[in-house]
């Protein structure tokens, strides 16, 4: 009894299927823009636009992350803290958990270097911005 509901189920997904695939090449053919379209495009296609947008609220969340790194041993995420359980796992004898603890720390302070690498070049694309009116006269 569910082998026809099968069979007519998969014909049907495939009649479906068979539509659209042959639609779908006359859309593209059309959605094709024009030379004549195309030149008179007044950005280059790189998201300055939308990155310039951002940059505000990029440059707070490599401020906020630099803050937890930088922190206390008091606050969680900080490398401090992280350093201060590696200490107390190595104390206590217990290597592998010191080890796991220490290749976190390792990355943590890469993330550090790397988010202040970003905070650099993020003041550089501010600056672009500002010269270049939000992305908007990019081209």
């Amino acid at each position: 009894m569910h082998a026809p509901r099968r069979t007519r189920t998969l014909l049907a997904a495939l009649a479906v299927t068979a539509a659209l695939a042959g639609t779908t090449g006359v859309a593209a053919a059309d959605s094709t823009p024009t030379p004549a379209a195309s030149a008179g495009a007044q950005h280059s296609g790189d998201g300055a636009k939308a990155l310039c947008k951002r940059v505000p609220k990029l440059d707070r969340r490599i401020d906020r992350a630099l803050k937890r790194l930088d922190a206390g041993a008091g606050t969680r995420g900080s490398i401090s803290r992280l350093e201060k359980r590696v200490d107390n796992a190595k104390k206590a004898g217990h290597t592998e958990i010191a080890t796991y603890l220490q290749d976190r720390l390792d990355f943590r302070k890469s993330l550090r270097n790397n988010l202040e690498k970003r905070q650099k070049d993020l003041a550089a694309v501010k600056t672009w911005c500002a010269a270049n009116g939000d992305g908007k006269a990019a081209g």
